[in-house]
């Protein structure tokens, strides 16, 4: 059986044990033009430049003709069938200038903690994961393909990198002193560098409901190398009160959904009614969701008088504009829990939304001269208000329909003056919660754990629980919810409270 054979054997294997995979996405191929410095591979009679101090293994797949190389410190040519290099006159071609180098980029730059270069052997149409579920996790099985020659940088970072398994150059270690043999070879080092350490444990993750993905340690690092190509800082959000779920660097426009479980819950099974059952509809086409297990914040599981440690994340975003879609499919997913949380092994459910989109799409467009233009926009549109109320008001008085009290006038209160206008009065409508007919809840909006109750000290709703057997689950406070409370006044009428 040929290498390709055996990668996908063991790729079912893997689907058969719920062991998700995660495979490596750059090369140090000599014919990938991302490779070096002119976006290009060598053309014939250009001078070839590997970085001196450098150790690599370089895969050629091609003939090439040279007019010279330098070559690394420490290295190999793994040649495929029909690959090798010959001599040429320099600028033999015209688009090879005269003496023109090309030179092979740093292949230490390529780091075991950057998101960026790995991808899901498993994702679906949809799915997509938060950053630190990027880089393979505790129970996951790594792949470098046999047909790529690569180099990985372990570490900067604290402690060890522990997967399931790891697959290069057509071997899969599974045992630990296997692992670390391979390492300490040549093969190994020309492959794997830095001061981190890395290890496997056969262990799978047997639990249906899933497992935390164990890269919260390594998180600032993993973060740091996400964000270096953009200086080390977040891209400022396109949404007001913008969300950041756990295990994601930066805030994002969306919605998340959190779950607490029971012994039935399957997260796979949930996942894919996910995508069956809701993403499929096209009022959700523009939508991805990131579903996992992650640790649930201590405050958070003493507020909420839940014993579990852990807890379901479903993270909703929109692949386009902003156009409301998350917050809908997360009140769907409430309603969908209410009806079937039962069936579905989930016991409860809180739900946050980002606020409404930033004009212009992006927060970052706001810069200072169009702040600038709108404060002075708004000063002008007040001092025009302004001068039209005093006209209005020296008008009344000179038709007597205002009348000025002065001190001691009967109509004016201790110690002050000022206008006064009688009018045709009304009297105040208040509704209190605890009173008002047909609450309607909305599902909670972004915050962290707050006090339960708003500024106008009515409860905070956005909590389902329990009571899926027989009738609608009673709202009850969420310990992140910072909701807002929709209701019907009794002292209008039905019409009257709906325009």
């Amino acid at each position: 059986m040929g290498a390709p054979g055996l990668v996908l054997l063991w790729l079912q294997l893997c689907a058969l044990t719920r062991a998700a995979y995660k495979v490596w996405v750059p090369n140090t191929n000599f014919d990938d033009a991302t490779n070096w410095s002119q976006n290009r591979p060598p053309c014939a009679g250009a001078a070839v430049e590997f970085p001196a101090d450098k150790t690599l293994s370089v895969l050629v797949r091609e003939g090439h003709s040279i007019s010279d190389m330098l070559l690394p410190l420490d290295g190999e040519f793994v040649l495929a069938s029909g690959a090798g290099f010959g001599a040429a006159d320099a600028g033999s071609r015209p688009d090879c200038g005269p003496g023109a180098r090309a030179r092979f980029l740093d292949p230490d730059r390529f780091l075991w903690l950057d998101p960026r270069l790995w991808r899901p052997g498993d994702a679906g149409r949809g799915l997509f994961s938060v950053d630190a579920e990027r880089v393979p996790c505790r129970h996951d099985d790594v792949v470098f393909p046999a047909d790529a020659s690569f180099r990985v940088g372990l570490g900067p970072g604290a402690g060890t990198v522990r997967v399931r398994s790891v697959q290069a150059l057509g071997q899969t270690f599974a045992r630990d002193e296997d692992l670390t043999a391979f390492l300490a070879s040549r093969a190994g080092r020309l492959r794997f560098h830095g001061p981190g350490a890395l290890s496997v444990d056969p262990e799978a993750c047997a639990d249906p409901s899933g497992c935390v993905c164990g890269n919260a340690e390594t998180q600032p690092w993993i973060c740091a190398a996400l964000l270096q190509p953009l200086g080390g800082g977040c891209p400022q959000a396109a949404c007001l009160e913008p969300l950041r779920p756990e295990g994601q660097c930066c805030d994002l426009c969306g919605a998340v959904v959190s779950l607490t479980h029971g012994p039935a819950f399957d997260l796979q099974q949930y996942r894919a009614r996910l995508l069956h059952a809701f993403l499929a509809l096209p009022q959700y086409q523009g939508l991805q969701v990131a579903v996992s297990k992650v640790p649930r914040p201590p405050g958070l599981r003493e507020a909420s008088d839940a014993k579990a440690d852990t807890e379901i994340q479903v993270v909703l975003v929109e692949a386009g504009p902003e156009t409301g879609g998350a917050g809908r499919l997360a009140r769907a997913l409430l309603a969908d829990i209410a009806e079937h949380g039962e069936a579905l092994g989930i016991l409860s459910a809180t739900a946050r939304e980002s606020g409404a989109p930033v004009w212009g799409g992006s927060a970052a467009g706001l810069k200072a001269p169009a702040r600038a233009g709108l404060a002075g926009g708004l000063a002008a549109a007040g001092l025009l208000v302004l001068t039209a109320l005093l006209a209005g008001a020296l008008l009344l008085r000179r038709e007597g329909r205002l009348r000025y009290a002065g001190r001691g006038g009967s109509g004016t209160r201790a110690g002050g003056s000022g206008l006064r206008y009688a009018g045709q009065g009304f009297g105040a409508r208040v509704c209190r919660a605890h009173t008002c007919p047909r609450l309607q809840v909305e599902e909670a909006r972004r915050g962290g754990p707050r006090s339960g109750r708003g500024a106008a000290g009515l409860p905070q709703p956005g909590v389902l629980r329990g009571g899926l057997r027989g009738g609608a689950p009673g709202p009850e406070v969420g310990p992140r919810s910072s909701s807002r409370s929709y209701f019907l006044n009794p002292l209008f009428g039905e019409a009257e409270a709906e325009a």
